[in-house]
């Protein structure tokens, strides 16, 4: 989109009602119909590597019904997302279900393809194992990159069953490849049981540093913020999501939930926190809509999704101001 454009933004929901039409998220734009965008909204229906409950591979569907409830203007952030850039609905990366491997590659090459339009990524899963080929066609583009990792669980064990590529596993292959910073690496709202200490001892020496579901409830989500945003600097920054950083509370359609996570209000204020950090691309993942409970997992995704794009079409208007 050039600077002279206007983007299209989503459907008039005073003429048309919120709840007809097609499901695009937000109710924006599709990729095709605008030709190209400055962020695209892309979902990857995949949950073969997941080590629990099945049904992420509905997640991004459910993420875009929900959306329907979105509105255009942010006054969390003091923006109206899609009149600052153009943010359009990509459709899904269609991947084999029977062959992880495979699946990796083509959630790769079709991010390589995006991100070569110039387009960052809200990327909407799916389950975690989708970050690692995202990460991988991110840091083609801007080199390792700092890594916020929001989620219940580290992901950095080594295997699964013998199997490399697991939503359990993607933070180890990312550092064992070189395609992350590790001088910027951050889980956030971890919690629960482990299979043993070694868990820790292997993660921080990755290059991790944790802030717990119990530190963000001690210290707030201000000094949270405050604190991934010196972690982070001025590095190219990816943030994945699992939902289940949430409490079950909040977020019961998951595949792994664990007692004990962080309110909506906390994911939402931390993200809000990081407006000034360079957001690169984003995914939220592992939201299983069939263990949901009126919506309320994939209401909290939407609004996380929502805010993540807010950060970046802010970015992009910024850029194209100076």
């Amino acid at each position: 989109m050039t600077t002279h454009e206007t983007p299209r933004g989503p459907v008039d929901s005073s003429r048309v009602p919120r709840y007809a039409g097609p499901a695009t998220f937000a109710r924006l734009p599709r990729l095709d119909e605008v030709g190209t965008a400055d962020v695209a909204v892309v979902g990857v229906p995949f949950d073969s590597g997941v080590s629990y409950r099945p049904g992420a591979r509905f997640g991004g569907n459910a993420i875009r019904e929900a959306s329907r409830l979105l509105r255009p203007y942010n006054p969390a952030q003091d923006a109206s997302p899609f009149a600052l850039a153009q943010v359009a609905d990509g459709g899904d990366i269609a991947v084999n279900p029977f062959d992880i491997n495979e699946a990796v590659e083509t959630v790769e090459a079709a991010a390589d393809d995006l991100l070569g339009t110039g387009a960052r990524l809200m990327t909407l899963g799916g389950d975690h194992t989708i970050a690692l080929p995202l990460l991988r066609s991110v840091a083609r583009k801007h080199g390792p990159v700092a890594l916020l990792h929001f989620d219940a669980h580290l992901d950095t064990w080594d295997t699964y069953f013998g199997a490399e590529y697991t939503h359990g596993t993607p933070f180890r292959r990312a550092v064992e490849e070189g395609i992350l910073d590790t001088s910027a690496l951050s889980h956030v709202g971890t919690r629960g049981p482990l299979y043993g200490k070694q868990d820790l001892t292997d993660d921080e020496k990755m290059g991790f540093g944790i802030v717990t579901s119990a530190d963000v409830y001690r210290r707030g989500a201000d000094e949270v913020a405050d604190q991934l945003r010196q972690r982070v600097g001025d590095r190219p920054l990816y943030i994945s999501i699992d939902i289940d950083c949430l409490d079950p509370a909040h977020a019961p359609g998951t595949g792994t939930p664990e007692a004990g996570g962080m309110t909506s209000r906390e994911l939402l204020e931390i993200l809000r926190g990081l407006a000034s950090c360079h957001l690169v691309s984003a995914d939220v993942v592992e939201v299983a809509p069939a263990y949901d409970h009126a919506e309320i997992t994939s209401v909290a995704a939407s609004h996380t999704a929502y805010e993540l794009t807010t950060i970046m079409s802010r970015q992009i208007a910024e850029a194209r101001a100076q």
